[in-house]
């Protein structure tokens, strides 16, 4: 399996960024890390091994990235408005230099979104938000509302809003789409949601569901056993899915 580290200074987000690939041929996956994870963890938790057979046969391509999130949607030390703008500012660093550099070594017109937790809300996030870009969306244990209180975690704009949290707030904005270029290209995506029957974001997957389903958009639910929050689980299913 072809292993590649990258490392690059970053124009958008003004700082140095790295990222790790695996495979050689087909459909280029955007792997986004857990809250605050780093770029290797992927492969640290075993769901590179996970994927093997399907990235040493050609049929997938991993990009593998670092998070940002303790100095954007977690850095509680800066103002709710400068949070959301250096997310909006990671997003562009994903849309304008990972998906060339992706594109410069692998021609496959198929991208793929995926992420586990956090990952999962990054994942879903930029495929809602540019649907004509990504065909598939694969999301475990997410949490799709930053705004609310979920169980033992606080809402993470202290009651802050404002429009640029509204468009990075999947259970917001989707209820009020309305373009059609964008609903057809949702329409399109595979879109597979993970989650842990027991899992405290279990309600957050299971309303994001119902409101794809509310505008026409096709996804699976997946419901897991227990709380299935784990590399365990998803090493388990991960395969299957992606």
């Amino acid at each position: 399996m072809e292993r590649a580290y990258h490392r690059w200074w970053s124009e958008r987000l003004h700082r140095t960024m790295e990222l790790l690939v695996f495979g050689h041929a087909g459909a280029r996956v955007i792997v986004f890390p857990t809250r605050g994870g780093r770029f290797y963890d992927y492969e640290s938790w075993g769901l590179v091994d996970a994927l093997r057979p399907a990235i040493e046969g050609g049929c997938i391509q991993l990009f593998c990235l670092d998070s940002i999130d303790y100095e954007s949607l977690y850095g509680f030390w800066k103002a709710p408005h400068e949070r959301i703008a250096r997310h909006v500012a990671y997003e562009s660093y994903v849309l304008d230099e990972v998906l060339p550099l992706s594109a410069q070594l692998n021609p496959s017109p198929t991208l793929i979104a995926h992420g586990c937790s956090l990952g999962a809300f990054h994942a879903a996030n930029i495929a809602f938000r540019h649907p004509q870009r990504f065909a598939k969306l694969v999301a475990f244990s997410g949490r799709f509302d930053l705004t609310a209180r979920i169980g033992r975690y606080r809402p993470l704009f202290d009651g802050y809003y404002d429009e640029t949290i509204y468009f990075n707030t999947p259970c917001h904005y989707l209820p009020q789409l309305e373009d059609s270029e964008r609903l057809n290209a949702l329409r399109r995506m595979e879109i597979v949601l993970g989650v842990g029957e027991d899992d405290v974001f279990y309600e957050s997957n299971h309303r994001l569901s119902t409101l794809l389903w509310e505008k026409g958009v096709w996804n699976a639910l997946c419901v897991w056993a227990g709380e299935a929050h784990c590399a365990a689980q998803w090493r388990a299913v991960v395969g299957y899915h992606l």
